[in-house]
């Protein structure tokens, strides 16, 4: 039986059969793909730019956008290559590549994700102490402490699981090179170091999603006693893009790892990938862009310049 060290490459999932059908999915990706960084990109430029925005909560703003960026190039550029050149292929490295680049990157936005929460909550619940509690040098810190767990999430979850002999073949039933389904392949007596350590970042993960869900209770109880409409609706502007962004990035990736194995299949395990590896990077953009006016004018204000001084 093959091991690790005799598979040069993976075959990943193909989006359809037919020729037609795989450029139609790869023009929709690239549609999906442009979008999103249009999207995050015009983010990047506005917070950098726009002194009005130099705050700690664009700051982690700007950090989620080059998350987002960074995520979806890292499994849609393969799979559309993929798709418009009618092949399966990922070499062993790339594969390895695609796994660390994804767990890091994935990791250090729920993270971001949870200091973001954090930051709302400081703002609403406790104003006084905002400038002492999420200061510049704090902001740097927990930034830099999100990206920094990230990468050591990747790294020991890469190192563990290509270290495993695999001896069912070379063939993913996904679309990219994700974990669950590297460890499908792997020898049942050997994964269980990787099991583990995907028990204890869930664990992490759900003491993440606990700390939102906490922050978020006190900040609703901390707006409803807003004696004026204006603040209130000030409040929830900056408070439910966070929330949508969040509800859609655990959801998904929630679906994604805890469905129960009776309703699984490759096409559902395709289309549960794609909304939480994908969508998230294109909506984000738009959803902090819809109710956010000091974005939207700053995003008015960059139109403004470069049509100004073509």
């Amino acid at each position: 039986m093959p091991n690790s060290s005799s598979v040069s490459e993976f075959l990943l999932l193909a989006f359809a059969d037919t020729r037609e059908l795989q450029l139609l999915h790869f023009g929709l990706f690239l549609g999906i793909y442009l979008a999103a960084l249009l999207g995050n990109g015009l983010i990047l430029t506005a917070v950098a730019c726009d002194h009005r925005l130099h705050t700690p909560m664009y700051f982690f703003l700007l950090n989620l956008a080059l998350l987002d960026l960074g995520c979806i190039s890292t499994t849609l550029p393969k799979a559309m290559a993929n798709a418009l050149w009618d092949t399966r292929a990922i070499s062993y490295q790339g594969c390895a590549a695609q796994v660390f680049l994804f767990v890091f990157l994935t990791a250090a936005e729920f993270y971001v994700l949870t200091i973001m929460s954090y930051d709302r909550y400081v703002a609403i619940c406790k104003p006084l102490h905002y400038g002492s509690l999420v200061g510049s040098r704090a902001c740097a810190q927990m930034a830099a402490a999100a990206w920094g767990s990230g990468f050591l999430n990747a790294v020991l979850h890469t190192a563990t699981t290509f270290s495993l002999p695999l001896c069912q073949g070379n063939e993913l039933d996904q679309f990219f090179c994700e974990l669950p389904q590297i460890l499908k392949l792997s020898c049942s007596d050997a994964c269980l170091r990787e099991v583990g350590l995907l028990v204890v970042s869930v664990c992490l993960a759900f003491g993440c999603f606990v700390f939102i869900v906490v922050s978020y209770v006190q900040i609703l109880r901390a707006v409803l006693k807003i004696p004026s409409e204006q603040g209130r609706h000030k409040a929830f502007s900056t408070c439910l893009p966070h929330l949508a962004v969040v509800s859609l990035f655990i959801s998904t990736g929630m679906f994604a790892y805890l469905k129960p194995p009776s309703i699984s299949s490759p096409a559902l395990d395709l289309v549960v990938a794609v909304l939480y590896s994908v969508v998230p990077a294109a909506m984000n953009p738009l959803i902090y862009s819809m109710r956010n006016k000091e974005l939207k004018d700053a995003l008015r204000k960059l139109f403004g310049y470069v049509l100004l001084h073509r």
